[in-house]
């Protein structure tokens, strides 16, 4: 099965996409599954991971109401609030949905870099353990050591790395690539994480091309295996770079070196098995 590992949906109205810019003309508007599903066809995509993107329990409610009158959206990753312990009852009651397969704090929305590593969120992760729900880390380069103590501290808790930990591609930084690249090795070779290849487009500048994303993606494959990277589109939000069929069609341009039973892993299996779906 062709799963994309990472998509959105929202209804600006609800009121609580803090990050949005109100007059985005891309982002700012509804996204729903009506509009995705003709992509996925044509993409020849049979399911999806829908992950949240608003800091609330309503919205990770909201997502599984999707998910329950959508076949094809495989799993939710929602939120929970890990700044207040009392929060557990929730996630207890988040996991007992059949669709529920992780959660995803907003950590590169928070100020202090340092939040991760509070005694007063390890609750959360201990839970997450417990509970079997997978945690999608999103953050950027400059997160890569805090994550990395996370992930040791916590070896059981499975962990997918969210879009390549999105490299600043658009600066064509050595310095930067040297962080990013150096970072991520490290989580590779010290923990069991996976790493999701999506949002590289959106992370480059405005007229970027393959070759841009290439440095970046043959680093992850050499330090991950395909065995530990799947393949997402972060739609809608790619579409401020670019279109479903751009990124999807860039994506297989850059693993086209990958033989048939790798290109399923990152296409689909990788997916199926971290999110078990």
């Amino acid at each position: 099965m062709q799963i994309d590992a990472h998509q959105h949906f929202w209804h600006p109205a609800r009121g609580d996409y803090g990050w949005m810019p109100a007059d985005d003309p891309v982002l700012s508007r509804p996204y729903g599954p009506a509009a995705l599903w003709p992509q996925l066809q044509a993409a020849g995509v049979q399911g999806t991971i829908l992950v949240q993107a608003a800091p609330t329990v309503a919205e990770t409610e909201y997502m599984l109401g999707i998910a329950d009158a959508t076949p094809w959206v495989l799993g939710v990753v929602g939120w929970v609030d890990f700044e207040r312990p009392g929060d557990l009852a929730q996630m207890r009651r988040l996991a007992a949905h059949p669709r529920m397969k992780g959660l995803r704090p907003m950590i590169q929305d928070i100020p202090d870099d340092g939040w991760m590593l509070r005694e007063d969120v390890q609750w959360a992760f201990r839970a997450m353990c417990d509970l079997g729900l997978r945690f999608d880390a999103l953050g950027f380069p400059r997160h890569l050591g805090n994550f990395l103590t996370i992930l040791k501290r916590y070896p059981t808790l499975q962990v997918v790395v969210d879009h390549c930990m999105k490299p600043q591609i658009r600066d064509r930084s050595e310095a930067q690539f040297r962080l990013w690249s150096e970072g991520m090795a490290r989580i590779a070779d010290e923990t069991a994480a996976v790493v999701k290849f999506s949002a590289l487009i959106t992370e480059a500048g405005p007229d970027w091309t393959v070759e841009d994303l290439r440095p970046y993606v043959e680093h992850v494959f050499a330090a991950f295996g395909p065995e530990r990277v799947m393949w997402g589109s972060d739609w809608p939000v790619c579409r401020l770079r670019g279109e479903y069929a751009d990124w999807r069609a860039a994506a297989l341009r850059l693993t086209e070196g990958l033989s048939d039973v790798d290109r399923a892993l990152v296409f689909g299996g990788t997916a199926a098995g971290f999110y078990g779906v």
